[in-house]
C-alpha cells in the first residue's frame, strides 16, 4: 500500500545558507524517499517563506527542490500546494510549471477510507483578528493586481517585509495543550462532521493529539526550522509523525491516550 506524506512550515529562505543548505538536503532526500513508496503529498504551507507570483515573473531561487518536486509529479504522485501565511499567493506557476495543484483555505481528501480535512491553520479559529485582517487585505484581489504594477524588485522586497510582519502577527511555539486554539477548532469540527484526521501546521508545535470524540485526531506537522525538521506519514491505517533527518517516528497515534508532547523541550 503506497502512503500520503504532509510537509509544512520548512521556510525555505528564512535562515542562514548553512541552515539552508541542511533543509534543502533532507527536502531532497526525503522526495526520493516518498517517489519510492508515496502516492500523495501534501505542502500544507509555508513551504516557503514568503511567494506572492507575478503573471510572467516568479521570486528566484529554490531551483532544485522545483525541479525534485516536478521529478515527484512526473512519476506518478500526486502533489497538491495549499497556501500559508508566508506563501502568500501560489498564482499559477505551481500548477502551470510542475503539474502541482494549488489550494486555499480548508480542503478535504479520502484517504484508504479515511477522511482527512487539511489546512495550514493561519486564521481560522476563534480570535487572530488582526492577522485575519492582514490576510484578507493580502489576499485582496484588487491589491493583487495592484502589486503587479510594482516592479518585481521592489515587490520581492515588499513580500519579504509582509512575510516578517506575518510571523509576528501568528508566531508562538508555546504548547497550550487542550487550549491551543487549533485543538479547540478541531473538536469543534467534531460536532459538525465526522472525520478521521484534522492536519495542520502553521503553530510548529508537532503532536497527534486524540480529539473529545475519541474517534478524531488532531495532527500538527512541526516544523523545520528547529533542531528536529518533522514531516506527517499516513501507511492507509495509522498516522505518524517522522523526524526529516533519520525518518524515525516522533509521534504516533497509537501512543498512550492517543496525546503526544512537542518534541521540542523548548515549547
Amino acid at each position: 500500500m503506497r502512503k500520503s506524506y504532509f510537509i509544512s512550515d520548512v521556510h525555505f529562505g528564512l535562515q542562514e545558507k548553512e541552515k539552508e543548505s541542511a533543509k534543502l538536503n533532507a527536502m531532497l532526500s526525503l522526495l526520493e524517499r516518498i517517489q519510492e513508496d508515496g502516492e500523495r503529498l501534501f505542502l500544507v504551507g509555508d513551504i516557503l517563506d514568503f511567494w506572492m507570483e507575478y503573471r510572467h515573473v516568479v521570486p528566484k531561487g529554490h531551483v532544485r527542490f522545483f525541479a525534485a518536486l516536478e521529478n515527484l509529479v512526473l512519476s506518478g504522485v500526486k502533489v497538491t500546494y495549499l497556501a500559508g501565511n508566508h506563501d502568500f499567493y501560489l498564482g499559477r506557476y505551481f500548477q502551470e510549471s510542475f503539474g502541482i495543484e494549488t489550494q486555499y483555505g480548508q480542503i478535504e481528501a479520502q484517504l484508504h477510507g479515511k477522511l482527512f480535512l487539511m489546512a495550514h491553520g493561519d486564521g481560522i479559529g476563534r480570535g487572530d483578528l488582526g492577522y485575519k485582517f492582514f490576510r484578507s487585505v493580502v489576499r485582496n484581489n484588487f491589491n493583487l493586481r495592484l502589486f503587479r504594477w510594482i516592479h518585481p524588485d521592489w515587490g520581492v522586497g515588499l513580500m519579504s517585509y509582509l512575510s516578517r510582519l506575518s510571523r509576528r502577527h501568528t508566531y508562538s511555539p508555546t504548547d497550550y495543550g487542550e487550549k491551543e486554539r487549533l485543538i479547540i477548532y478541531a473538536n469543534e469540527l467534531t460536532e459538525k462532521t465526522s472525520f478521521s484526521y484534522f492536519v495542520c501546521g502553521h503553530r510548529h508545535v508537532p503532536k497527534i493529539h486524540r480529539l473529545k470524540n475519541q474517534q478524531s485526531f488532531y495532527v500538527n506537522l512541526g516544523t523545520w526550522i528547529d533542531e528536529t525538521p518533522t514531516y506527517g506519514v499516513f501507511d492507509g491505517t495509522a498516522m505518524a509523525i517522522r523526524s526529516a533527518e533519520t525518518h524515525a517516528v516522533v509521534f504516533s497515534e497509537n501512543a498512550k491516550h492517543g496525546k503526544a508532547v512537542s518534541a521540542n523541550p523548548k515549547a
